[in-house]
């Protein structure tokens, strides 16, 4: 029986235009990277891909930044092309797969501008409004109104080809800094004709851009338009100048699609797609101010961290429709999980921002909590094997939890050992930091539940040996045990005053007022950032500079954890080197000079290692043993879960 009562905002239909969309969650603008690299073609992984989110139940699919020139427009490699008239039949399949599944399709069109691939614009330079101080004449120019025309038409046949492909929408990306947008702001543009200065010669050329693409698909066919309603940056564009826009555009646009961030700027940047550090529904309050001048519907997106609180943006009415991307790659089942009542079952995202780091440098799209994202060819479901096995997991962290649910599908009979009195492994750790708390506690809860419920024999507070593996008679063992703390062989680091990293962030040890941290990586840095939010003071010490640490995510993340690093004070002492830990505090060498801070606590935050002894005894037990996750080589939730997977699912 369905239950979408419990959603009832969100399962109310909404006409727009001549369509109708049957729930009001949409799928936002993706860069899945799985259109051809080179030619930007329809790929039959692209075909699933889109179709998957079909299948997820939203009320429409929007294809990402699709550039309407494969030279100077074009910001990704894998983005669709909709640059000539050979592309319309793949367009039109995309359509036919979207459509079976009751969903509506639309598609974000573009110039990249500043933004262009220097490998896409083969030596030519990038079209921009104005050369701002920092741009290099050699790269960029000022774009003539001849060159402003040309774009305009590159647009309007763009979106005529998405019309006569089928496409129920056309979404005009007016954002976070590339051509279109960057006429908005007074950061970018100060130019000294008509289409600069003042707003309204500023906002000039999107509309003009609007209206334009307005005829040349004629009354069928719906327009939405992308814009900042909040550049997070001193002098940029304001939320007057976004309604007033908006409110010029309305009578050629159908919907208003209010994201937020600038992209030029490594610290604002973050907006455009905020990780966990960043604010739940950073975009909504500017986002019910502009619905409230507008007639038109206006669609949110920003930071929305599940389904219970997109209905409650609608239920408030602060937005006609709520745009979610992540959520949905993470659960390719979420809105039809709503829809029958079954919400409590919906996997969590934890704004990792994995999904973007992979298309960003030319891959395809991943997750870090759904193994199948991106290889909807391969494993689109989850098919029983055709022998069935005993399969031991040793280990019940987030790689041990991944392989025993897998394993557990395709049918064959699983126990799981963990020498805990509860599964998590440092699933745990994450979710008890404040950053982190929102999503990791949540996908937490889930993990163990669907563990727990998978039907495998699951042993808690069993610590496994050889023997006790061997007793049950496995075909196959897979190994998850984690990995183990480094410890760099300091004089004093066995001192009663030094803790682990794991020991701090769960609280297993006494912390006093002044903390040192050896090591300044992720693991610290998020430690750091808690023990300050607590009262702590705290000094990370660490051998790099400052420009290599944190370089492993996407800036995104990095520039959110910085600046809780900063706005809580967490002091940081790079290119330095700790000579000896005492009681009371730490010396270290930086410079060639020995200093000496005080220190009531140390904290070891120099990463993790596979414990070999420890996994080499199980795997000397027999052939068919399997190791995962950190226990094989350290990493992260990503390549936890992705390597129990890659190994259960084909057991």
């Amino acid at each position: 029986m369905p239950s979408f009562n419990n959603f009832p905002h969100i399962f109310t239909p909404i006409k727009i235009r001549n369509f109708e969309l049957k729930n009001r969650l949409v799928f936002s603008p993706v860069v899945s990277g799985h259109a051809g690299v080179v030619d930007g073609q329809v790929t039959e992984a692209l075909v699933q891909f889109l179709g998957a989110q079909a299948r997820s139940g939203v009320g429409m699919v929007t294809i990402g930044a699709s550039p309407v020139d494969q030279g100077r427009a074009r910001d990704f490699f894998g983005s669709l092309s909709v640059c000539k008239d050979e592309d319309i039949p793949g367009l039109h399949r995309l359509v036919e797969e979207v459509h079976r599944y009751g969903a509506a399709i639309s598609c974000e069109i573009l110039h990249a501008g500043r933004i262009a691939q220097p490998n896409a614009l083969a030596g030519r330079k990038a079209w921009v409004p104005w050369l701002t101080p920092d741009m290099d004449p050699e790269l960029f120019e000022e774009a003539t109104e001849e060159q402003m025309n040309e774009v305009i038409d590159l647009f309007c046949k763009a979106a005529v080809r998405l019309r006569d492909a089928g496409f129920d929408m056309v979404l005009i990306h007016g954002a976070h800094g590339n051509f279109v947008s960057a006429f908005f702001s007074p950061l970018t543009n100060q130019r000294t004709d008509e289409y600069g200065g003042s707003f309204e010669n500023r906002m000039r050329f999107p509309l003009k851009l609007v209206k334009a693409v307005r005829e040349a698909v004629g009354d069928d066919m719906a327009i939405d338009f992308r814009i900042s309603q909040n550049e997070y940056v001193e002098g940029g564009t304001t939320l007057e100048d976004v309604i007033t826009f908006l409110k010029a555009a309305e009578p050629y646009i159908d919907d208003a699609n209010l994201s937020g961030g600038w992209i030029f700027d490594p610290v604002y940047v973050k907006y455009m797609m905020p990780g966990y550090p960043q604010e739940l529904c950073l975009n909504i309050p500017r986002t019910a101010i502009v619905h409230e001048q507008l007639d038109i519907p206006v669609t949110c997106v920003g930071n929305i961290p599940n389904i219970e609180t997109a209905e409650q943006i609608l239920a408030e009415g602060k937005a006609d429709i709520v745009a979610f991307a992540r959520n949905i790659l993470a659960d390719m089942d979420l809105v039809n999980k709503a829809y029958r009542g079954e919400e409590d079952t919906i996997r969590p995202c934890l704004r990792c921002i994995e999904c973007a780091s992979r298309p960003a440098v030319g891959g395809g799209v991943r997750c870090s909590v759904n193994p199948q994202l991106g290889r909807e060819l391969y494993y689109r479901e989850i098919r029983p094997a055709l022998t069935k096995k005993k399969v031991v997991v040793i280990g019940g962290g987030p790689a041990g939890m991944m392989a025993t649910q897998t394993a557990v599908k395709r049918g064959h009979d699983v126990v799981l050992f963990e020498r805990d009195e509860e599964l998590g492994g440092r699933l745990k750790e994450a979710s008890v930091l404040f950053c982190k708390e929102p999503y990791h506690k949540r996908y937490l809860a889930w993990d163990k539940r669907a563990t727990l419920e998978s039907g495998a024999d699951i042993r808690l507070g069993v610590e496994a040996t050889p023997e006790l593996v061997m007793a049950e008679n496995p075909d196959e063992v897979i190994v998850a045990i984690g990995g183990e703390h480094i410890c760099p062989p300091i004089p004093g680091a066995n001192g009663d005053n030094v803790i682990t990293v794991t020991e701090a962030d769960l609280g297993l040890a006494p912390i006093g007022k002044r903390v040192v941290i050896v090591g300044g990586g992720f693991s610290a840095l998020e430690c750091g950032i808690q023990l300050t939010y607590e009262g702590h003071e705290v000094t990370a010490i660490d051998a790099l500079p400052e420009d290599k640490l944190w370089r492993e995510v996407m800036n995104e993340l990095r520039s959110g954890l910085i600046e809780l690093r900063d706005r809580y004070g967490v002091q940081l002492v790079d290119e330095a080197m700790v000579k000896e830990i005492r009681e009371g505090s730490v010396v270290y060498t930086r410079g060639g000079e020995d200093f000496e801070i005080p220190a009531d606590t140390v904290v070891m935050a120099c990463g993790l290692r596979p414990n070999k002894e420890l996994v080499q005894q199980f795997v000397e037990m027999m052939p068919q043993v399997t190791v995962v996750g950190d226990a094989r080589k350290t990493g992260n939730i990503f390549s936890a879960n992705m390597s129990a997977f890659d190994v259960a699912v084909e057991l």
